[in-house]
Formats: structure tokens, sequence, C-alpha cells
């Protein structure tokens, strides 16, 4: 597959630090990717949750995507 959207969410905000001297210093943000792939001449799309300081791909790379023969909307994503 091939992510196609990254979007940070903004509204929940994850702090690294005890003691911060303004709003968002050591502050880190979850990421929401959007992920098509292809089944025979069908396309699909995927929405995958990053967790906040995980490392997020870049835009148009390629994604493991792992799906059911009988169910292809239903998938896995995976990092290769």
């Amino acid at each position: 597959g091939v992510v196609t959207s990254i979007k940070n969410q903004w509204w929940l905000k994850v702090n690294t630090k005890p003691f911060r001297m303004h709003a968002l210093d050591g502050t880190v943000f979850p990421h929401i990717i959007t992920v098509k792939y292809t089944v025979g001449k069908k396309e699909y799309k995927k929405k995958k949750w990053i967790r906040a300081g995980q490392p997020v791909p870049e835009l148009n790379s390629n994604m493991y995507v792992s799906y059911d023969e009988n169910k292809p909307k239903k998938c896995k994503i995976m990092n290769r």
C-alpha cells in the first residue's frame, strides 16, 4: 500500500517533560495515516493511528498490507 495522507492529532497533546517553559515545549502528537491499496481491480483505503513519539512514514512511501482474501477490506498495516 501507499501512504496518501498524514495528519497530526493536534487535540491530543502528550507532554514529555515534567516542567515546560511554554505550551508546546516537549510536546509530541500522535498521527493518523491513510494507506491506499489495490486488490484485483478495486482500491481500498485504511486509516492507521500512530502513537505519539513513534516514527511516522513519509508521504507516498510503501507500507506492507496484510489482508484476508475473502474480505480484502479487513487488513493490517505494518512498516516494512
